[in-house]
């Protein structure tokens, strides 16, 4: 379910046509729904009443400052991988006590920086790793919350990019050493606190399956901590996937009774797990992302061309790769869909292409759609998750803006970035800098002007390349 619709011809995100929104912004332009969002998060914590839980939003999903906020405000927990994401979620209001610390590469710095702000929980991901932070808790006398990443060896059925549960992966340690190495910990990691367990096996699943094949495998492991170790957590990490294929027509309520009734939802997903989850007596996370600002979140682009090759048409956009790297790097869906919807019937079919110099910078191959021309903007659907947060300035682009709707209220979550700022943290090495030349000296009755702003480059240069 979201908050975009058609009204009277124009796309809405909530009360507010899109297209004014780009009139005062520009385009490329990320908007997103704040109504979506409350619902998704109202829709998990109401599905899963029954159980001790705790959500800790993923927000590498979507890191914008304005959506922290709006997290912080429901009163959230975080699920961070960088200091720089735990130092985000403080600013924007986050209770970093509600923060789960995950990722395979954690530094020396990040877990001290983590230990001094205090935090929910390390998800440990190995353990060379748990060691460090067993002696890092110890120089700074501290005892460090701490649960073991289970990876359970169970396949996510989802692209091979996103999934993360099976021994091929990087990530946690193989379900037959965990018990052991809790064991080690507790008699060797004076410094550690064994706080819980987790695991996480991979994104975008559509269905609950995969869920209830690794939560049934992981249930005597988590009795077996509960009872030795007197863990207090089991987090099921996130993974719930949303709509890409039928984005817009998933905001309807008839959708999710026809043709998306197997798709997976907040209610499938708990009325299969709680019966396993509630008799274990732990408090429960999890950690979803996407399923909480994915289908939250458009991109608006405008039409350049139109162009037309013997084999095919292709329309080119304002918007890229750099802006929206989902497409190029894992080839996923996007539904595209106009912003004034067509009195025609007739169709055609073309490559949604960005202006990039790659040949990957493509949208979606072969797209069905009402003929456009120069000017007019299309929406890419369910771009609200790993969509801004992965933008890039490649090509010299700046990044976009975004802009957050409320009812008919809309303000921005960022200003378009200046093209001058795209390399404000760049510098030429000091033996390559250009130095003042003289401007011939004027007559004499003339005031000697003042040295040209024009640069030259070194003499040394040239006779370098001699």
């Amino acid at each position: 379910m979201h908050d975009f619709h058609y009204k009277n011809g124009k796309l809405f995100c909530e009360n507010v046509a899109v297209e004014d929104l780009v009139k005062q912004a520009g385009s490329p332009l990320y908007v997103y729904s704040q109504k979506t969002i409350v619902e998704n998060v109202n829709r998990l914590e109401i599905a899963l009443a029954p159980l001790d839980v705790t959500i800790c939003y993923a927000m590498k999903a979507n890191a914008s400052l304005g959506i922290l906020g709006l997290m912080a405000c429901m009163e959230l927990g975080f699920d961070v991988v960088s200091i720089g994401e735990l130092r985000k979620v403080h600013f924007a209001g986050g209770d970093t006590k509600r923060c789960v610390f995950a990722g395979v590469g954690k530094t020396e710095a990040e877990i001290t920086d983590a230990l001094k702000l205090g935090i929910y929980s390390f998800n440990v991901e190995s353990i060379p790793e748990l060691e460090r932070i067993n002696r890092i808790a110890g120089k700074l006398h501290k005892k460090a919350p701490v649960a073991i990443r289970v990876n359970p060896n169970v396949d996510a059925e989802t692209h091979a990019k996103i999934t993360t549960g099976t021994y091929a992966n990087k990530f946690g340690i193989a379900f037959e050493e965990v018990e052991a190495l809790y064991r080690k910990a507790k008699r060797s990691y004076k410094n550690l606190h064994l706080k819980g367990v987790q695991m996480h096996i991979g994104s975008q699943l559509t269905d609950t399956a995969p869920f209830v094949k690794a939560v049934k495998k992981m249930i005597p492991l988590v009795k077996t901590l509960r009872d030795k170790y007197d863990i207090e957590f089991f987090s099921l990490g996130g993974g719930i996937g949303i709509a890409y294929q039928d984005a817009l027509e998933s905001g309807s309520a008839d959708w999710w009774q026809t043709k998306g009734k197997d798709f997976i939802s907040p209610e499938k997903f708990a009325d299969a797990l709680i019966p396993l989850l509630q008799p274990l007596g732990v408090k429960i996370l999890i950690e979803p992302g996407r399923f909480i600002v994915g289908n939250a979140g458009i991109l608006v682009t405008r039409v350049e061309y139109v162009k037309q090759t013997p084999k095919k048409n292709f329309v080119v956009v304002d918007a890229a790769m750099n802006d929206l790297i989902r497409p190029a790097l894992y080839d996923s869906y996007h539904q595209i869909v106009p912003l004034k919807q067509s009195r025609t019937q007739k169709t055609i079919k073309a490559d949604i292409v960005g202006p990039i110099c790659e040949s990957g910078d493509c949208f979606s191959h072969d797209c069905t759609l009402a003929p456009v021309k120069e000017g007019d903007y299309l929406a890419l659907m369910s771009a609200g998750a790993y969509g801004m947060t992965m933008a890039c300035n490649y090509n010299g682009r700046p990044l976009p803006a975004e802009i957050l709707v409320s009812g008919d209220q809309a303000d921005y979550l960022r200003l378009r970035e200046n093209i001058h700022t795209t390399w404000k943290y760049e510098g030429i090495p000091q033996w390559l800098l250009f130095e003042e030349e003289e401007q011939p000296k004027e007559k004499k009755e003339k005031k000697a002007p003042k040295k040209s702003s024009r640069k030259t480059p070194k003499k040394q240069a040239k006779s370098a390349k001699k």
